[in-house]
């Protein structure tokens, strides 16, 4: 066997932070590529000894895909995880603090087909895009509720025509949404401007798994009737992200909003509206 490759990154943000961005499926979902033109459309991870985890790579033009795939030899929390991959090759993570942030070490056996250094440059390339993930998610919103009903009712009403304008009512009176919530599709939100006309984001939905997890990327402005995706405005935020994640808990869901990328001039607002939109939400649900 050739000698392990190893790529490192330097990670600005607590060890706990990171551990959840690199082991949580919904967050693997968002960085697990090494360039723009791939995406993890679904991950499963189950973090002990012996468990399998599984993350779906595909090509955006849908061209190809596949599953990256391994059983954990050995995991400890904020520590180190090893795994061995389908085809016998072992890998090993280690995340250690360092200079206020962590840095995250990750060793692998290289396969015969490719040079190393290629090899070296795709795997590096993934950890950037964990590290600018989780660099950006750490400076981002975050917001959660309690709610008495299944994973399943609370992300359909959530995207229900006539329920979505009830419970985003306190972002701006008389949200709505035009499209679908269809993985891949555009779609726009839309609500009033201060002078009564038709405002707001044109988006796209990253990833849609029903009564799991939702990924909204927003890419441009909407003004009246005209999308705007170009210029020094639209530039300050776009590539933001609005990601819903729906988890089982006692006998009903925790829903996790967070929020990332080009919000900084936006986090009073956010930190004044999620909550009263969430417990409308609550409201609804039950």
């Amino acid at each position: 066997m050739s000698e392990k490759i190893t790529v490192t990154a330097q990670v600005n943000a607590p060890i706990e932070k990171v551990w959840k961005s690199w082991t949580e499926p919904y967050h693997i979902m968002n960085w697990n590529h090494a360039n723009d033109d791939w995406h993890t459309t679904r991950a499963t991870n189950d973090l002990r000894q012996g468990g399998k985890f599984t993350a779906h790579m595909a090509a955006k033009d849908k061209s190809f895909g596949f599953d990256f795939e391994g059983v954990y030899d050995a995991v400890v929390p904020e520590t180190l995880v090893s795994y061995t991959m389908a085809d016998g090759r072992t890998v090993e993570i280690t995340f250690k603090e360092q200079d206020g942030g962590t840095l995250v070490s990750e060793s692998f056996d290289p396969e015969s087909t490719n040079p190393a250094d290629l090899q070296r440059q795709g795997w590096q390339a993934i950890l950037n895009n964990f590290k600018k993930y989780t660099e950006d998610l750490w400076k981002g919103r975050n917001y959660s509720i309690y709610i008495e009903a299944t994973p399943d009712k609370v992300s359909e009403i959530m995207t229900d025509p006539e329920k979505y304008r009830i419970w985003t009512n306190p972002f701006n009176e008389g949200s709505f949404f035009r499209g679908t919530w269809e993985e891949g599709t555009k779609i726009l939100f839309i609500g009033a401007d201060q002078n009564g006309n038709e405002a707001g984001m044109v988006s796209r939905i990253k990833a849609n798994q029903k009564g799991r997890y939702i990924s909204i990327e927003h890419y441009g402005e909407y003004k009246n009737g005209e999308e705007i995706t170009t210029g020094p405005e639209v530039e300050k935020w776009a590539g933001s992200l609005e990601n819903y994640t729906f988890l089982p808990e006692s006998t009903g869901t925790r829903v996790l909003v967070e929020m990332t990328g080009g919000i900084d001039g936006y986090a009073e607002y956010f930190d004044a509206t999620w909550p009263k939109a969430l417990e409308v939400l609550k409201s609804i649900c039950e």
